[in-house]
C-alpha cells in the first residue's frame, strides 16, 4: 500500500508540475518574442513543444489518477482530470486552426488549470484514504 502511495503522489506531482510548464510556457514564450525578438528564442514558440508536454501528461495523468481512484473511490476527480486532458488535447491540436492563438492559449491555461486542480484532488483524496 505505501508503495502505491508513494507512486501516486509522485505521479500527481509530475502531472502538476508538467500542467504548470505548459500553461507557463503558453503565456510566456509571446512575452519573451515581443521582448526579445532574437533567432535564439524562435524554436521556444514551436508546437511540438505543447505536443512533447501533452504525450508526457497523458500517462502520468491516466496512471496517477487510476491508482488514486483505487485507493479513495472518487470518479469526480477522474472524471476532472480526463476533462483537463481532453480540453488540452483540443488545445494542443485543434485551437490555434480553429480560433487563433488565443483560443489556444485560453484553452491551454484552462486545460492545465482542470488537470493540476484533479491531481491536487487525488493527492489529498490519496492521503486521507490512507490516513483512515
Amino acid at each position: 500500500m505505501m508503495n502505491q502511495m508513494f507512486t501516486t503522489e509522485a505521479g500527481d506531482k509530475a502531472a502538476i508540475g508538467l500542467s504548470f510548464a505548459c500553461a507557463l510556457h503558453c503565456l510566456a514564450v509571446p512575452l519573451f518574442l515581443a521582448l526579445f525578438p532574437s533567432g535564439a528564442l524562435s524554436g521556444l514558440a514551436d508546437e511540438r513543444i505543447h505536443l512533447g508536454l501533452l504525450v508526457l501528461i497523458i500517462p502520468i495523468s491516466v496512471f496517477s489518477l487510476t491508482l488514486g481512484c483505487r485507493l479513495h473511490r472518487s470518479l469526480t476527480v477522474v472524471a476532472l482530470g480526463i476533462a483537463g486532458i481532453c480540453i488540452l488535447s483540443f488545445s494542443a491540436l485543434l485551437a490555434h486552426d480553429m480560433g487563433g492563438e488565443s483560443l489556444e492559449t485560453a484553452g491551454t491555461v484552462l486545460g492545465s488549470g482542470i488537470v493540476a486542480l484533479s491531481h491536487a484532488m487525488n493527492f489529498k483524496s490519496c492521503r486521507a484514504a490512507h490516513a483512515c
